[in-house]
C-alpha cells in the first residue's frame, strides 16, 4: 500500500535550519532519517518544500482567477515536505512516521494514495 507522509513543522523547528547553534543537529537528524528511509527501499519519492512565504495560492471564483502570494491559511505548523512510501500496512507507515524528525515538534500526516481510477473498458 502506498502512503503519502505529509510533513508539518512549527516555525520554531523550521528556524533551526539557519541557526548556527542548532542547524547541525537539525540537518543531522533529517539526513539520518532520509538515509534510513531511502535505504529501506520503501521511499518512492519525497521532497522538502521552501517556506510558506514562497507559496502562491490560486482559487477560481465566478470563473476568475484569484491569486494570493503566500500561504492561504496562517497556521502554527507549516507544510515542510513529503515522502511517498510503499509499505505493507498502516502500522508500518506509522512506524516510519514516528521516526520522522518533525513528529516530535510538528506533525506527520499519513494518507493512503488513491489507486488509479479504472476507465470503462478496464484502462487506467
Amino acid at each position: 500500500m502506498q502512503y503519502m507522509m505529509v510533513i508539518y513543522e512549527t516555525a520554531e523547528a523550521h528556524a533551526k535550519q539557519k541557526d548556527p547553534a542548532r542547524a547541525g543537529a537539525y540537518w543531522g537528524g533529517w539526513g539520518a532519517y532520509v538515509e534510513a528511509i531511502r535505504a529501506s527501499g520503501i521511499m518512492l519519492e519525497g521532497h522538502g518544500l521552501l517556506p510558506p512565504e514562497t507559496a502562491t495560492t490560486l482559487r477560481i471564483t465566478d470563473g476568475c482567477r484569484e491569486v494570493q502570494d503566500g500561504p492561504f491559511a496562517d497556521t502554527k505548523e507549516r507544510l515542510a515536505g513529503y515522502f511517498v512510501i510503499e509499505v505493507p500496512d498502516l502500522d508500518t507507515a506509522l512506524d516510519w512516521a514516528a521516526r520522522c524528525p518533525a513528529a516530535a515538534e510538528g506533525a506527520v500526516e499519513l494518507r493512503p494514495v488513491m489507486p488509479p481510477v479504472q476507465k470503462p473498458g478496464g484502462a487506467a
